[in-house]
């Protein structure tokens, strides 16, 4: 029987959640997992894409049946989407598993996303959409997480030993 990931990664988009979950990977010695990477590769199509032609409620549709399938069936180091925590069936899935809210302030998130950057969600004033979105995703990754760790000021080798410190996780 599966016991699900070892580690699943959640935050906002841009704080480190795929560099750092491959870092943890390598260092568990455990496959690695994104969410966002399995939609892309399911429909052939980038995510700023399937928002644009399809609609934020498609592919949250689609984002919900990835998250669903990468917990039921991996057993390594998972990475979710910035928006995986607004279902409340994807949050009911990460109850009890060993999940890592990975935080970062905006100034941070607009050093690291960029404002150009194609990110749908923060086409137009991102620092001010930024702001909306962590109000209103902030307690979901809270809910859902375990632990929580800052990623401000920290290279992703320092916040993958965080996550493992705090999981209480050792390198193999």
């Amino acid at each position: 029987m599966n016991r699900g990931p070892l580690i699943v990664l959640v935050g906002p988009m841009g704080s480190g959640k795929s560099t750092v979950g491959e870092l943890l990977a390598e260092r568990l010695g455990v496959p690695y997992r994104d969410t966002d990477a399995d939609i892309v590769t399911a429909t052939g199509r980038e995510i700023s894409d399937l928002f644009i032609d399809e609609g934020e409620p498609h592919f949250r549709e689609l984002e919900r049946r990835a998250v669903a399938a990468a917990v039921a069936e991996h057993t390594g180091v998972l990475s979710l989407g910035g928006g995986a925590v607004l279902d409340g069936g994807t949050r009911e899935l990460l109850a009890g598993l060993p999940v890592a809210y990975l935080s970062m302030d905006v100034e941070e998130a607009v050093r690291r996303v960029g404002l150009g950057a194609a990110r749908p969600l923060l086409a137009v004033n991102p620092r001010r959409q930024w702001r909306e979105l962590m109000e209103a995703r902030r307690h979901l990754y809270t809910e859902v997480a375990r632990v929580v760790v800052a990623t401000d000021e920290r290279t992703p080798e320092e916040v993958a030993q965080a996550v493992l410190d705090a999981l209480e996780l050792k390198d193999v």
